[in-house]
């Protein structure tokens, strides 16, 4: 389920790029409205959570038809390019293991912040916010980050019982998250 790069374009020469009109990006032109966003490490304990819930949530929305309104993507942490993937977006879902947050899981609003992060490899989603700000001029569509409690994140151990449940837990407030999505989409306006 992780992106997998495409192989690179063949080189155009100057005449050629320059007779042809710019064109928008794939994410611009093909974004779902909705963005479920997970990260962590399969290889390392609970820190699976945020993958394993982009997984299950998927297989869900698969079976009632909804894929089409929503893109489901996971990495092994947030980077500054992911800025991009939260463009022509309506609403976007953060998911993470957290060792500070409460069980089963916390949901948090989130808004644009710069931090000490986007210096590092791993970005908060805060971060992330304030580069697509940044970049584009204009505030990030609603965000919200959904923190799902974690205890076990040895290299090479699977998922913890107690992450298991809790992460059953968040799937199903996820489902009212995507209700609320979706009505929000139906409404005119």
């Amino acid at each position: 389920m992780r992106p997998v790069s495409a192989p690179a374009p063949a080189a155009e020469s100057a005449a050629e790029s320059a007779t042809e009109p710019a064109t928008e990006s794939a994410a611009e032109t093909s974004a779902a409205p909705l963005l479920v966003f997970g990260w962590g490490n399969l290889s390392r304990g609970d820190d699976a959570l945020g993958p394993l819930f982009v997984e299950h949530l998927q297989a869900l929305c698969d079976g009632r038809g909804l894929t089409e309104k929503i893109d489901f993507l996971d990495d092994y942490q947030l980077q500054i390019e992911h800025a991009l993937d939260l463009v022509g977006r309506q609403r976007v879902l953060f998911v993470d293991a957290s060792l500070n947050c409460a069980a089963p899981f916390e949901v948090t609003a989130l808004q644009p912040q710069q931090d000490a992060s986007f210096t590092t490899h791993a970005m908060s989603p805060q971060a992330l916010m304030q580069v697509f700000h940044d970049l584009h001029g204009q505030a990030p569509p609603p965000c919200t980050l959904l923190a799902i409690r974690g205890e076990q994140f040895e290299l090479g151990e699977p998922p913890g019982a107690d992450a298991l449940a809790h992460l059953a837990a968040a799937l199903h407030w996820a489902e009212g998250w995507l209700a609320a999505s979706e009505k929000m989409q139906a409404e005119p306006g």
